[in-house]
Order: C-alpha cells, then sequence, then structure tokens
C-alpha cells in the first residue's frame, strides 16, 4: 500500500474520527496510570458509593475507586489485542502465500488445516486449550492469534494467486531464484493492500475477543485492573451503581469503533485506488 494510499484515508472524515478515539485510548493506556488518583487495587470506600469529589466515578463492588481502575486498566487489553492481532496476521499470511506459491498437494493440506481450525468458535477453541494448559494472559492472547490465522491465510491466498501469474514472478522463477526470495520479494508487495485492510479488521476483531474472554475470566485475573474484568466484576450491582459497568464498556466500544472506522476508510480508499487502476 502506497502513502499516498494511506494519506487520503486519513483525510477522510471517518478516519479522522476514528484517530481522534484511538488517540484518547492511547492517551488513557500511556498516561491513565500516572494519573490514578488511587492504587488501583485498593478498597478506599464503602462499595457501589456514588460519584463524588473524592472519587468522580464512584467505588466498585468491593470499595475500589472506579476511575483509578478504569485508568490502569487499559494497557493489559491493548497489549493483548496488539499480541493477537499480530500472531493471526503474519502466521495467517506465511501460510496463505505458502499455499498459494506451492499450489497442488500443499495448497490443499494447508487450506484443509485451516478449514478444520475455522471450525471452531473462536472462545471454544480457546477455552479447550486454556482448560487444558490454565489461565494466562499471553496464552489467552496467543489462541486468539492463531484462531484468527485461517481467516487471514485465505484472503491473502486469494489475494497472492493472481500476482503469482505476473510477469516478473514469472521472471524470478524461470531465473532460478529461491522461493523464499520470490514470495517475499515479489509476491509480498503485491498483497500488501489486502494485508493492511485485513490488520485493520483483525485488530478490531481482536479488542472485542479478548475483551470478551476477560470478562469471562480466561484472560486477567482478579483483582488486576482490566476493562472487560471490570464489567464481570460489577455486573451484580448494575442496578445500584452502573458507572463501575458502563464506563469501562464505554472505552472498550471507543477503541473498537476506533479502530473500525479507521480500517474501514483505508478499505474504502484502497477500493477506489484499484478500481480506478
Amino acid at each position: 500500500m502506497s502513502v499516498s494510499v494511506v494519506r487520503r484515508a486519513a483525510r477522510t472524515g471517518r478516519a479522522r474520527l476514528g484517530l481522534g478515539l484511538l488517540a484518547a485510548i492511547a492517551f488513557i493506556v500511556v498516561l491513565g496510570p500516572l494519573l490514578a488518583p488511587w492504587p488501583p487495587t485498593a478498597i478506599v470506600a464503602p462499595p457501589l458509593e456514588g460519584p463524588s469529589a473524592e472519587f468522580p466515578l464512584g467505588t466498585d463492588l468491593l470499595g475500589r475507586d472506579v476511575l483509578s481502575r478504569l485508568l490502569s486498566g487499559g494497557g493489559t487489553l491493548t497489549w493483548m489485542t496488539l499480541l493477537a492481532t499480530g500472531i493471526g496476521v503474519v502466521l495467517g499470511a506465511l501460510i496463505g502465500l505458502a499455499a498459494a506459491y506451492r499450489d497442488g498437494l500443499a495448497d490443499t493440506v494447508l487450506m484443509r488445516a485451516m478449514d478444520i481450525v475455522l471450525s471452531f468458535p473462536e472462545t471454544i477453541f480457546v477455552l479447550v486449550f486454556v482448560a487444558a494448559f490454565g489461565r494466562h494472559p499471553l496464552l489467552t492472547a496467543s489462541l486468539v492469534g492463531v484462531a484468527f490465522a485461517p481467516g487471514v491465510s485465505r484472503v491473502l491466498r486469494g489475494a497472492a494467486l493472481p500476482v503469482l501469474d505476473s510477469e516478473y514472478v514469472l521472471w524470478a522463477k524461470a531465473n532460478g531464484l529461491p522461493g523464499r526470495q520470490i514470495v517475499l520479494g515479489e509476491v509480498l508487495p503485491g498483497v500488501t493492500s489486502p494485508l493492511m485492510v485485513e490488520t485493520g479488521m483483525r485488530l478490531v476483531w481482536a479488542v472485542t475477543a479478548i475483551a470478551s474472554l476477560n470478562y469471562l475470566g480466561f484472560g486477567i485475573t482478579p483483582p488486576a485492573p482490566d476493562w472487560g474484568l471490570m464489567v464481570s466484576e460489577n455486573q451484580d450491582g448494575l442496578a445500584v451503581a452502573p458507572l463501575p459497568v458502563l464506563a469501562p464498556i464505554a472505552l472498550i466500544l471507543m477503541m473498537a469503533l476506533g479502530g473500525n472506522l479507521v480500517a474501514e476508510s483505508v478499505a474504502r480508499t484502497v477500493s477506489r485506488t484499484e478500481g480506478k487502476s
């Protein structure tokens, strides 16, 4: 994807709104822990107190400051989301490009293996391995990434097939260049646009997947601050004190919506560019 395409995408109103939301989330993730008025795990007041000057968002079900946990709880979701996206995109791209380049039996075996993984719902796929190996944020994020790989591999394989028939790839094969060099040096640049679009979409899906798994208790464990975990911990007090639940939900939605707007803007710009070429 050229720099000009990225610039055109960034100039759209949709992308600017998305970037603004992501910038706000980034500010909270980076500076939030430094701005938290209380330790995120400290019990500082009676449970489910309403907003006040001392506790602007009130307290949660255990008497912890909601604002402090909110400001301290975005880092885990962010690194888990980025890791899951990176694993899914890199692994899926390698499998998809290898299947397209090798063709024949290798293509069939790799794609059937991806079909098997794809047949499992993401949550069930993660739960099977978490039940076997125990709960750990790194394991959960990695499993979400592996669950994303089949979808990415299908997209990249389909995008790579026309590129493999291009003259410069045929020239590289005729001159005996190694397969790895052809795939990375000739084929990969030709599928950059769908790869970037796929990365944006997987990033959005990873946010909701990771937050949902943390909500279910298969990622971050209490008493660590995490937005998904905050929803799970405080849902029983929703009728009395809604902010401990609604505030983290709002930030999760901001992260997902911001990423979705940016990814959609890039996808539309790429589509228009390819339509004109």
